[in-house]
């Protein structure tokens, strides 16, 4: 299975900044409300919203704003119709890149999209352009203090986990789709509440770019994580320890 690649590190260092934390806990609240809305409000039954609450909780959304959200899709109406879209596209060097969205309106969202795409030497192209060179599957990840990289693996493959990569800083267990919500409730009741989890594109063909490429691909990035309606980008770019460093020091 495809490693852990660089551009995650940078996503999650630059997602981790508090001047975000706006924007975030409305991506959350949308994705709580759109999964409250199609499966009720109970999350012991219905686990799309257990996973979208957990990971508010994991990003210290507040439990009143948390409890809106739930209510907002309970009592939701037509006027309130968030649609899933998936947006697939090229960056700078052949880069692939999938962006997921939840909208009320496919044209603006389509537009803006683009209008990204395009300032950063991309092109949006059509569903399944790149989607191939990517992998759905499970991730839950908890940090390196909680287990040794020995114990962590064994526990994940009982739990039925296909892959474990630990580090200094993480173990990240991977599964399939369908074992997702066993795996992470075996890990979770022997680790505790994971640091990350959820549904994940990990890709399968990784592009190496160097440093102007990256900090083009990484524009585009946060262009597109500045909309209100894109809730997840995830692209197949790596590069070198030492334009990593770079790329840190200028951060």
């Amino acid at each position: 299975m495809a490693g852990h690649s660089k551009w995650a590190n940078i996503k999650h260092r630059k997602g981790a900044q508090d001047a975000k934390r706006a924007k975030i806990f409305s991506k959350l609240g949308r994705e709580i409300t759109v999964a409250a809305k199609l499966g009720g409000e109970d999350p012991d039954m219905n686990p799309r919203l257990r996973l979208a609450i957990l990971t508010a909780r994991g990003q210290s959304m507040p439990k009143d704003a948390i409890e809106r959200a739930v209510q907002k899709g309970v009592g939701s109406n037509d006027a309130d119709n968030y649609e899933e879209i998936r947006y697939e596209g090229y960056g700078a060097a052949g880069v692939a890149i999938i962006v997921e969205a939840l909208t009320d309106n496919k044209n603006r969202t389509a537009s803006e999209v683009r209008s990204a795409f395009t300032k950063c030497n991309g092109n949006l192209g059509e569903t399944g352009c790149v989607s191939f060179m990517f992998d759905r599957i499970a991730e839950v990840v908890f940090p390196a203090n909680k287990a040794s990289a020995d114990d962590m693996f064994e526990a994940a493959l009982e739990a039925g986990a296909l892959n474990v990569e630990s580090s200094e800083e993480y173990h990240e267990i991977y599964g399939s789709v369908e074992d997702f919500a066993t795996m992470r409730d075996d890990l979770e009741k022997r680790f505790g509440e994971p640091e990350r989890q959820g549904l994940i594109w990990q890709p399968n063909v990784i592009t190496d770019v160097d440093e102007e490429t990256a900090i083009s691909i990484i524009k585009l990035i946060d262009l597109l994580e500045d909309n209100d309606d894109v809730q997840k980008v995830t692209a197949n770019f790596e590069v070198s320890d030492d334009v990593m460093k770079k790329l840190t020091a200028a951060d």
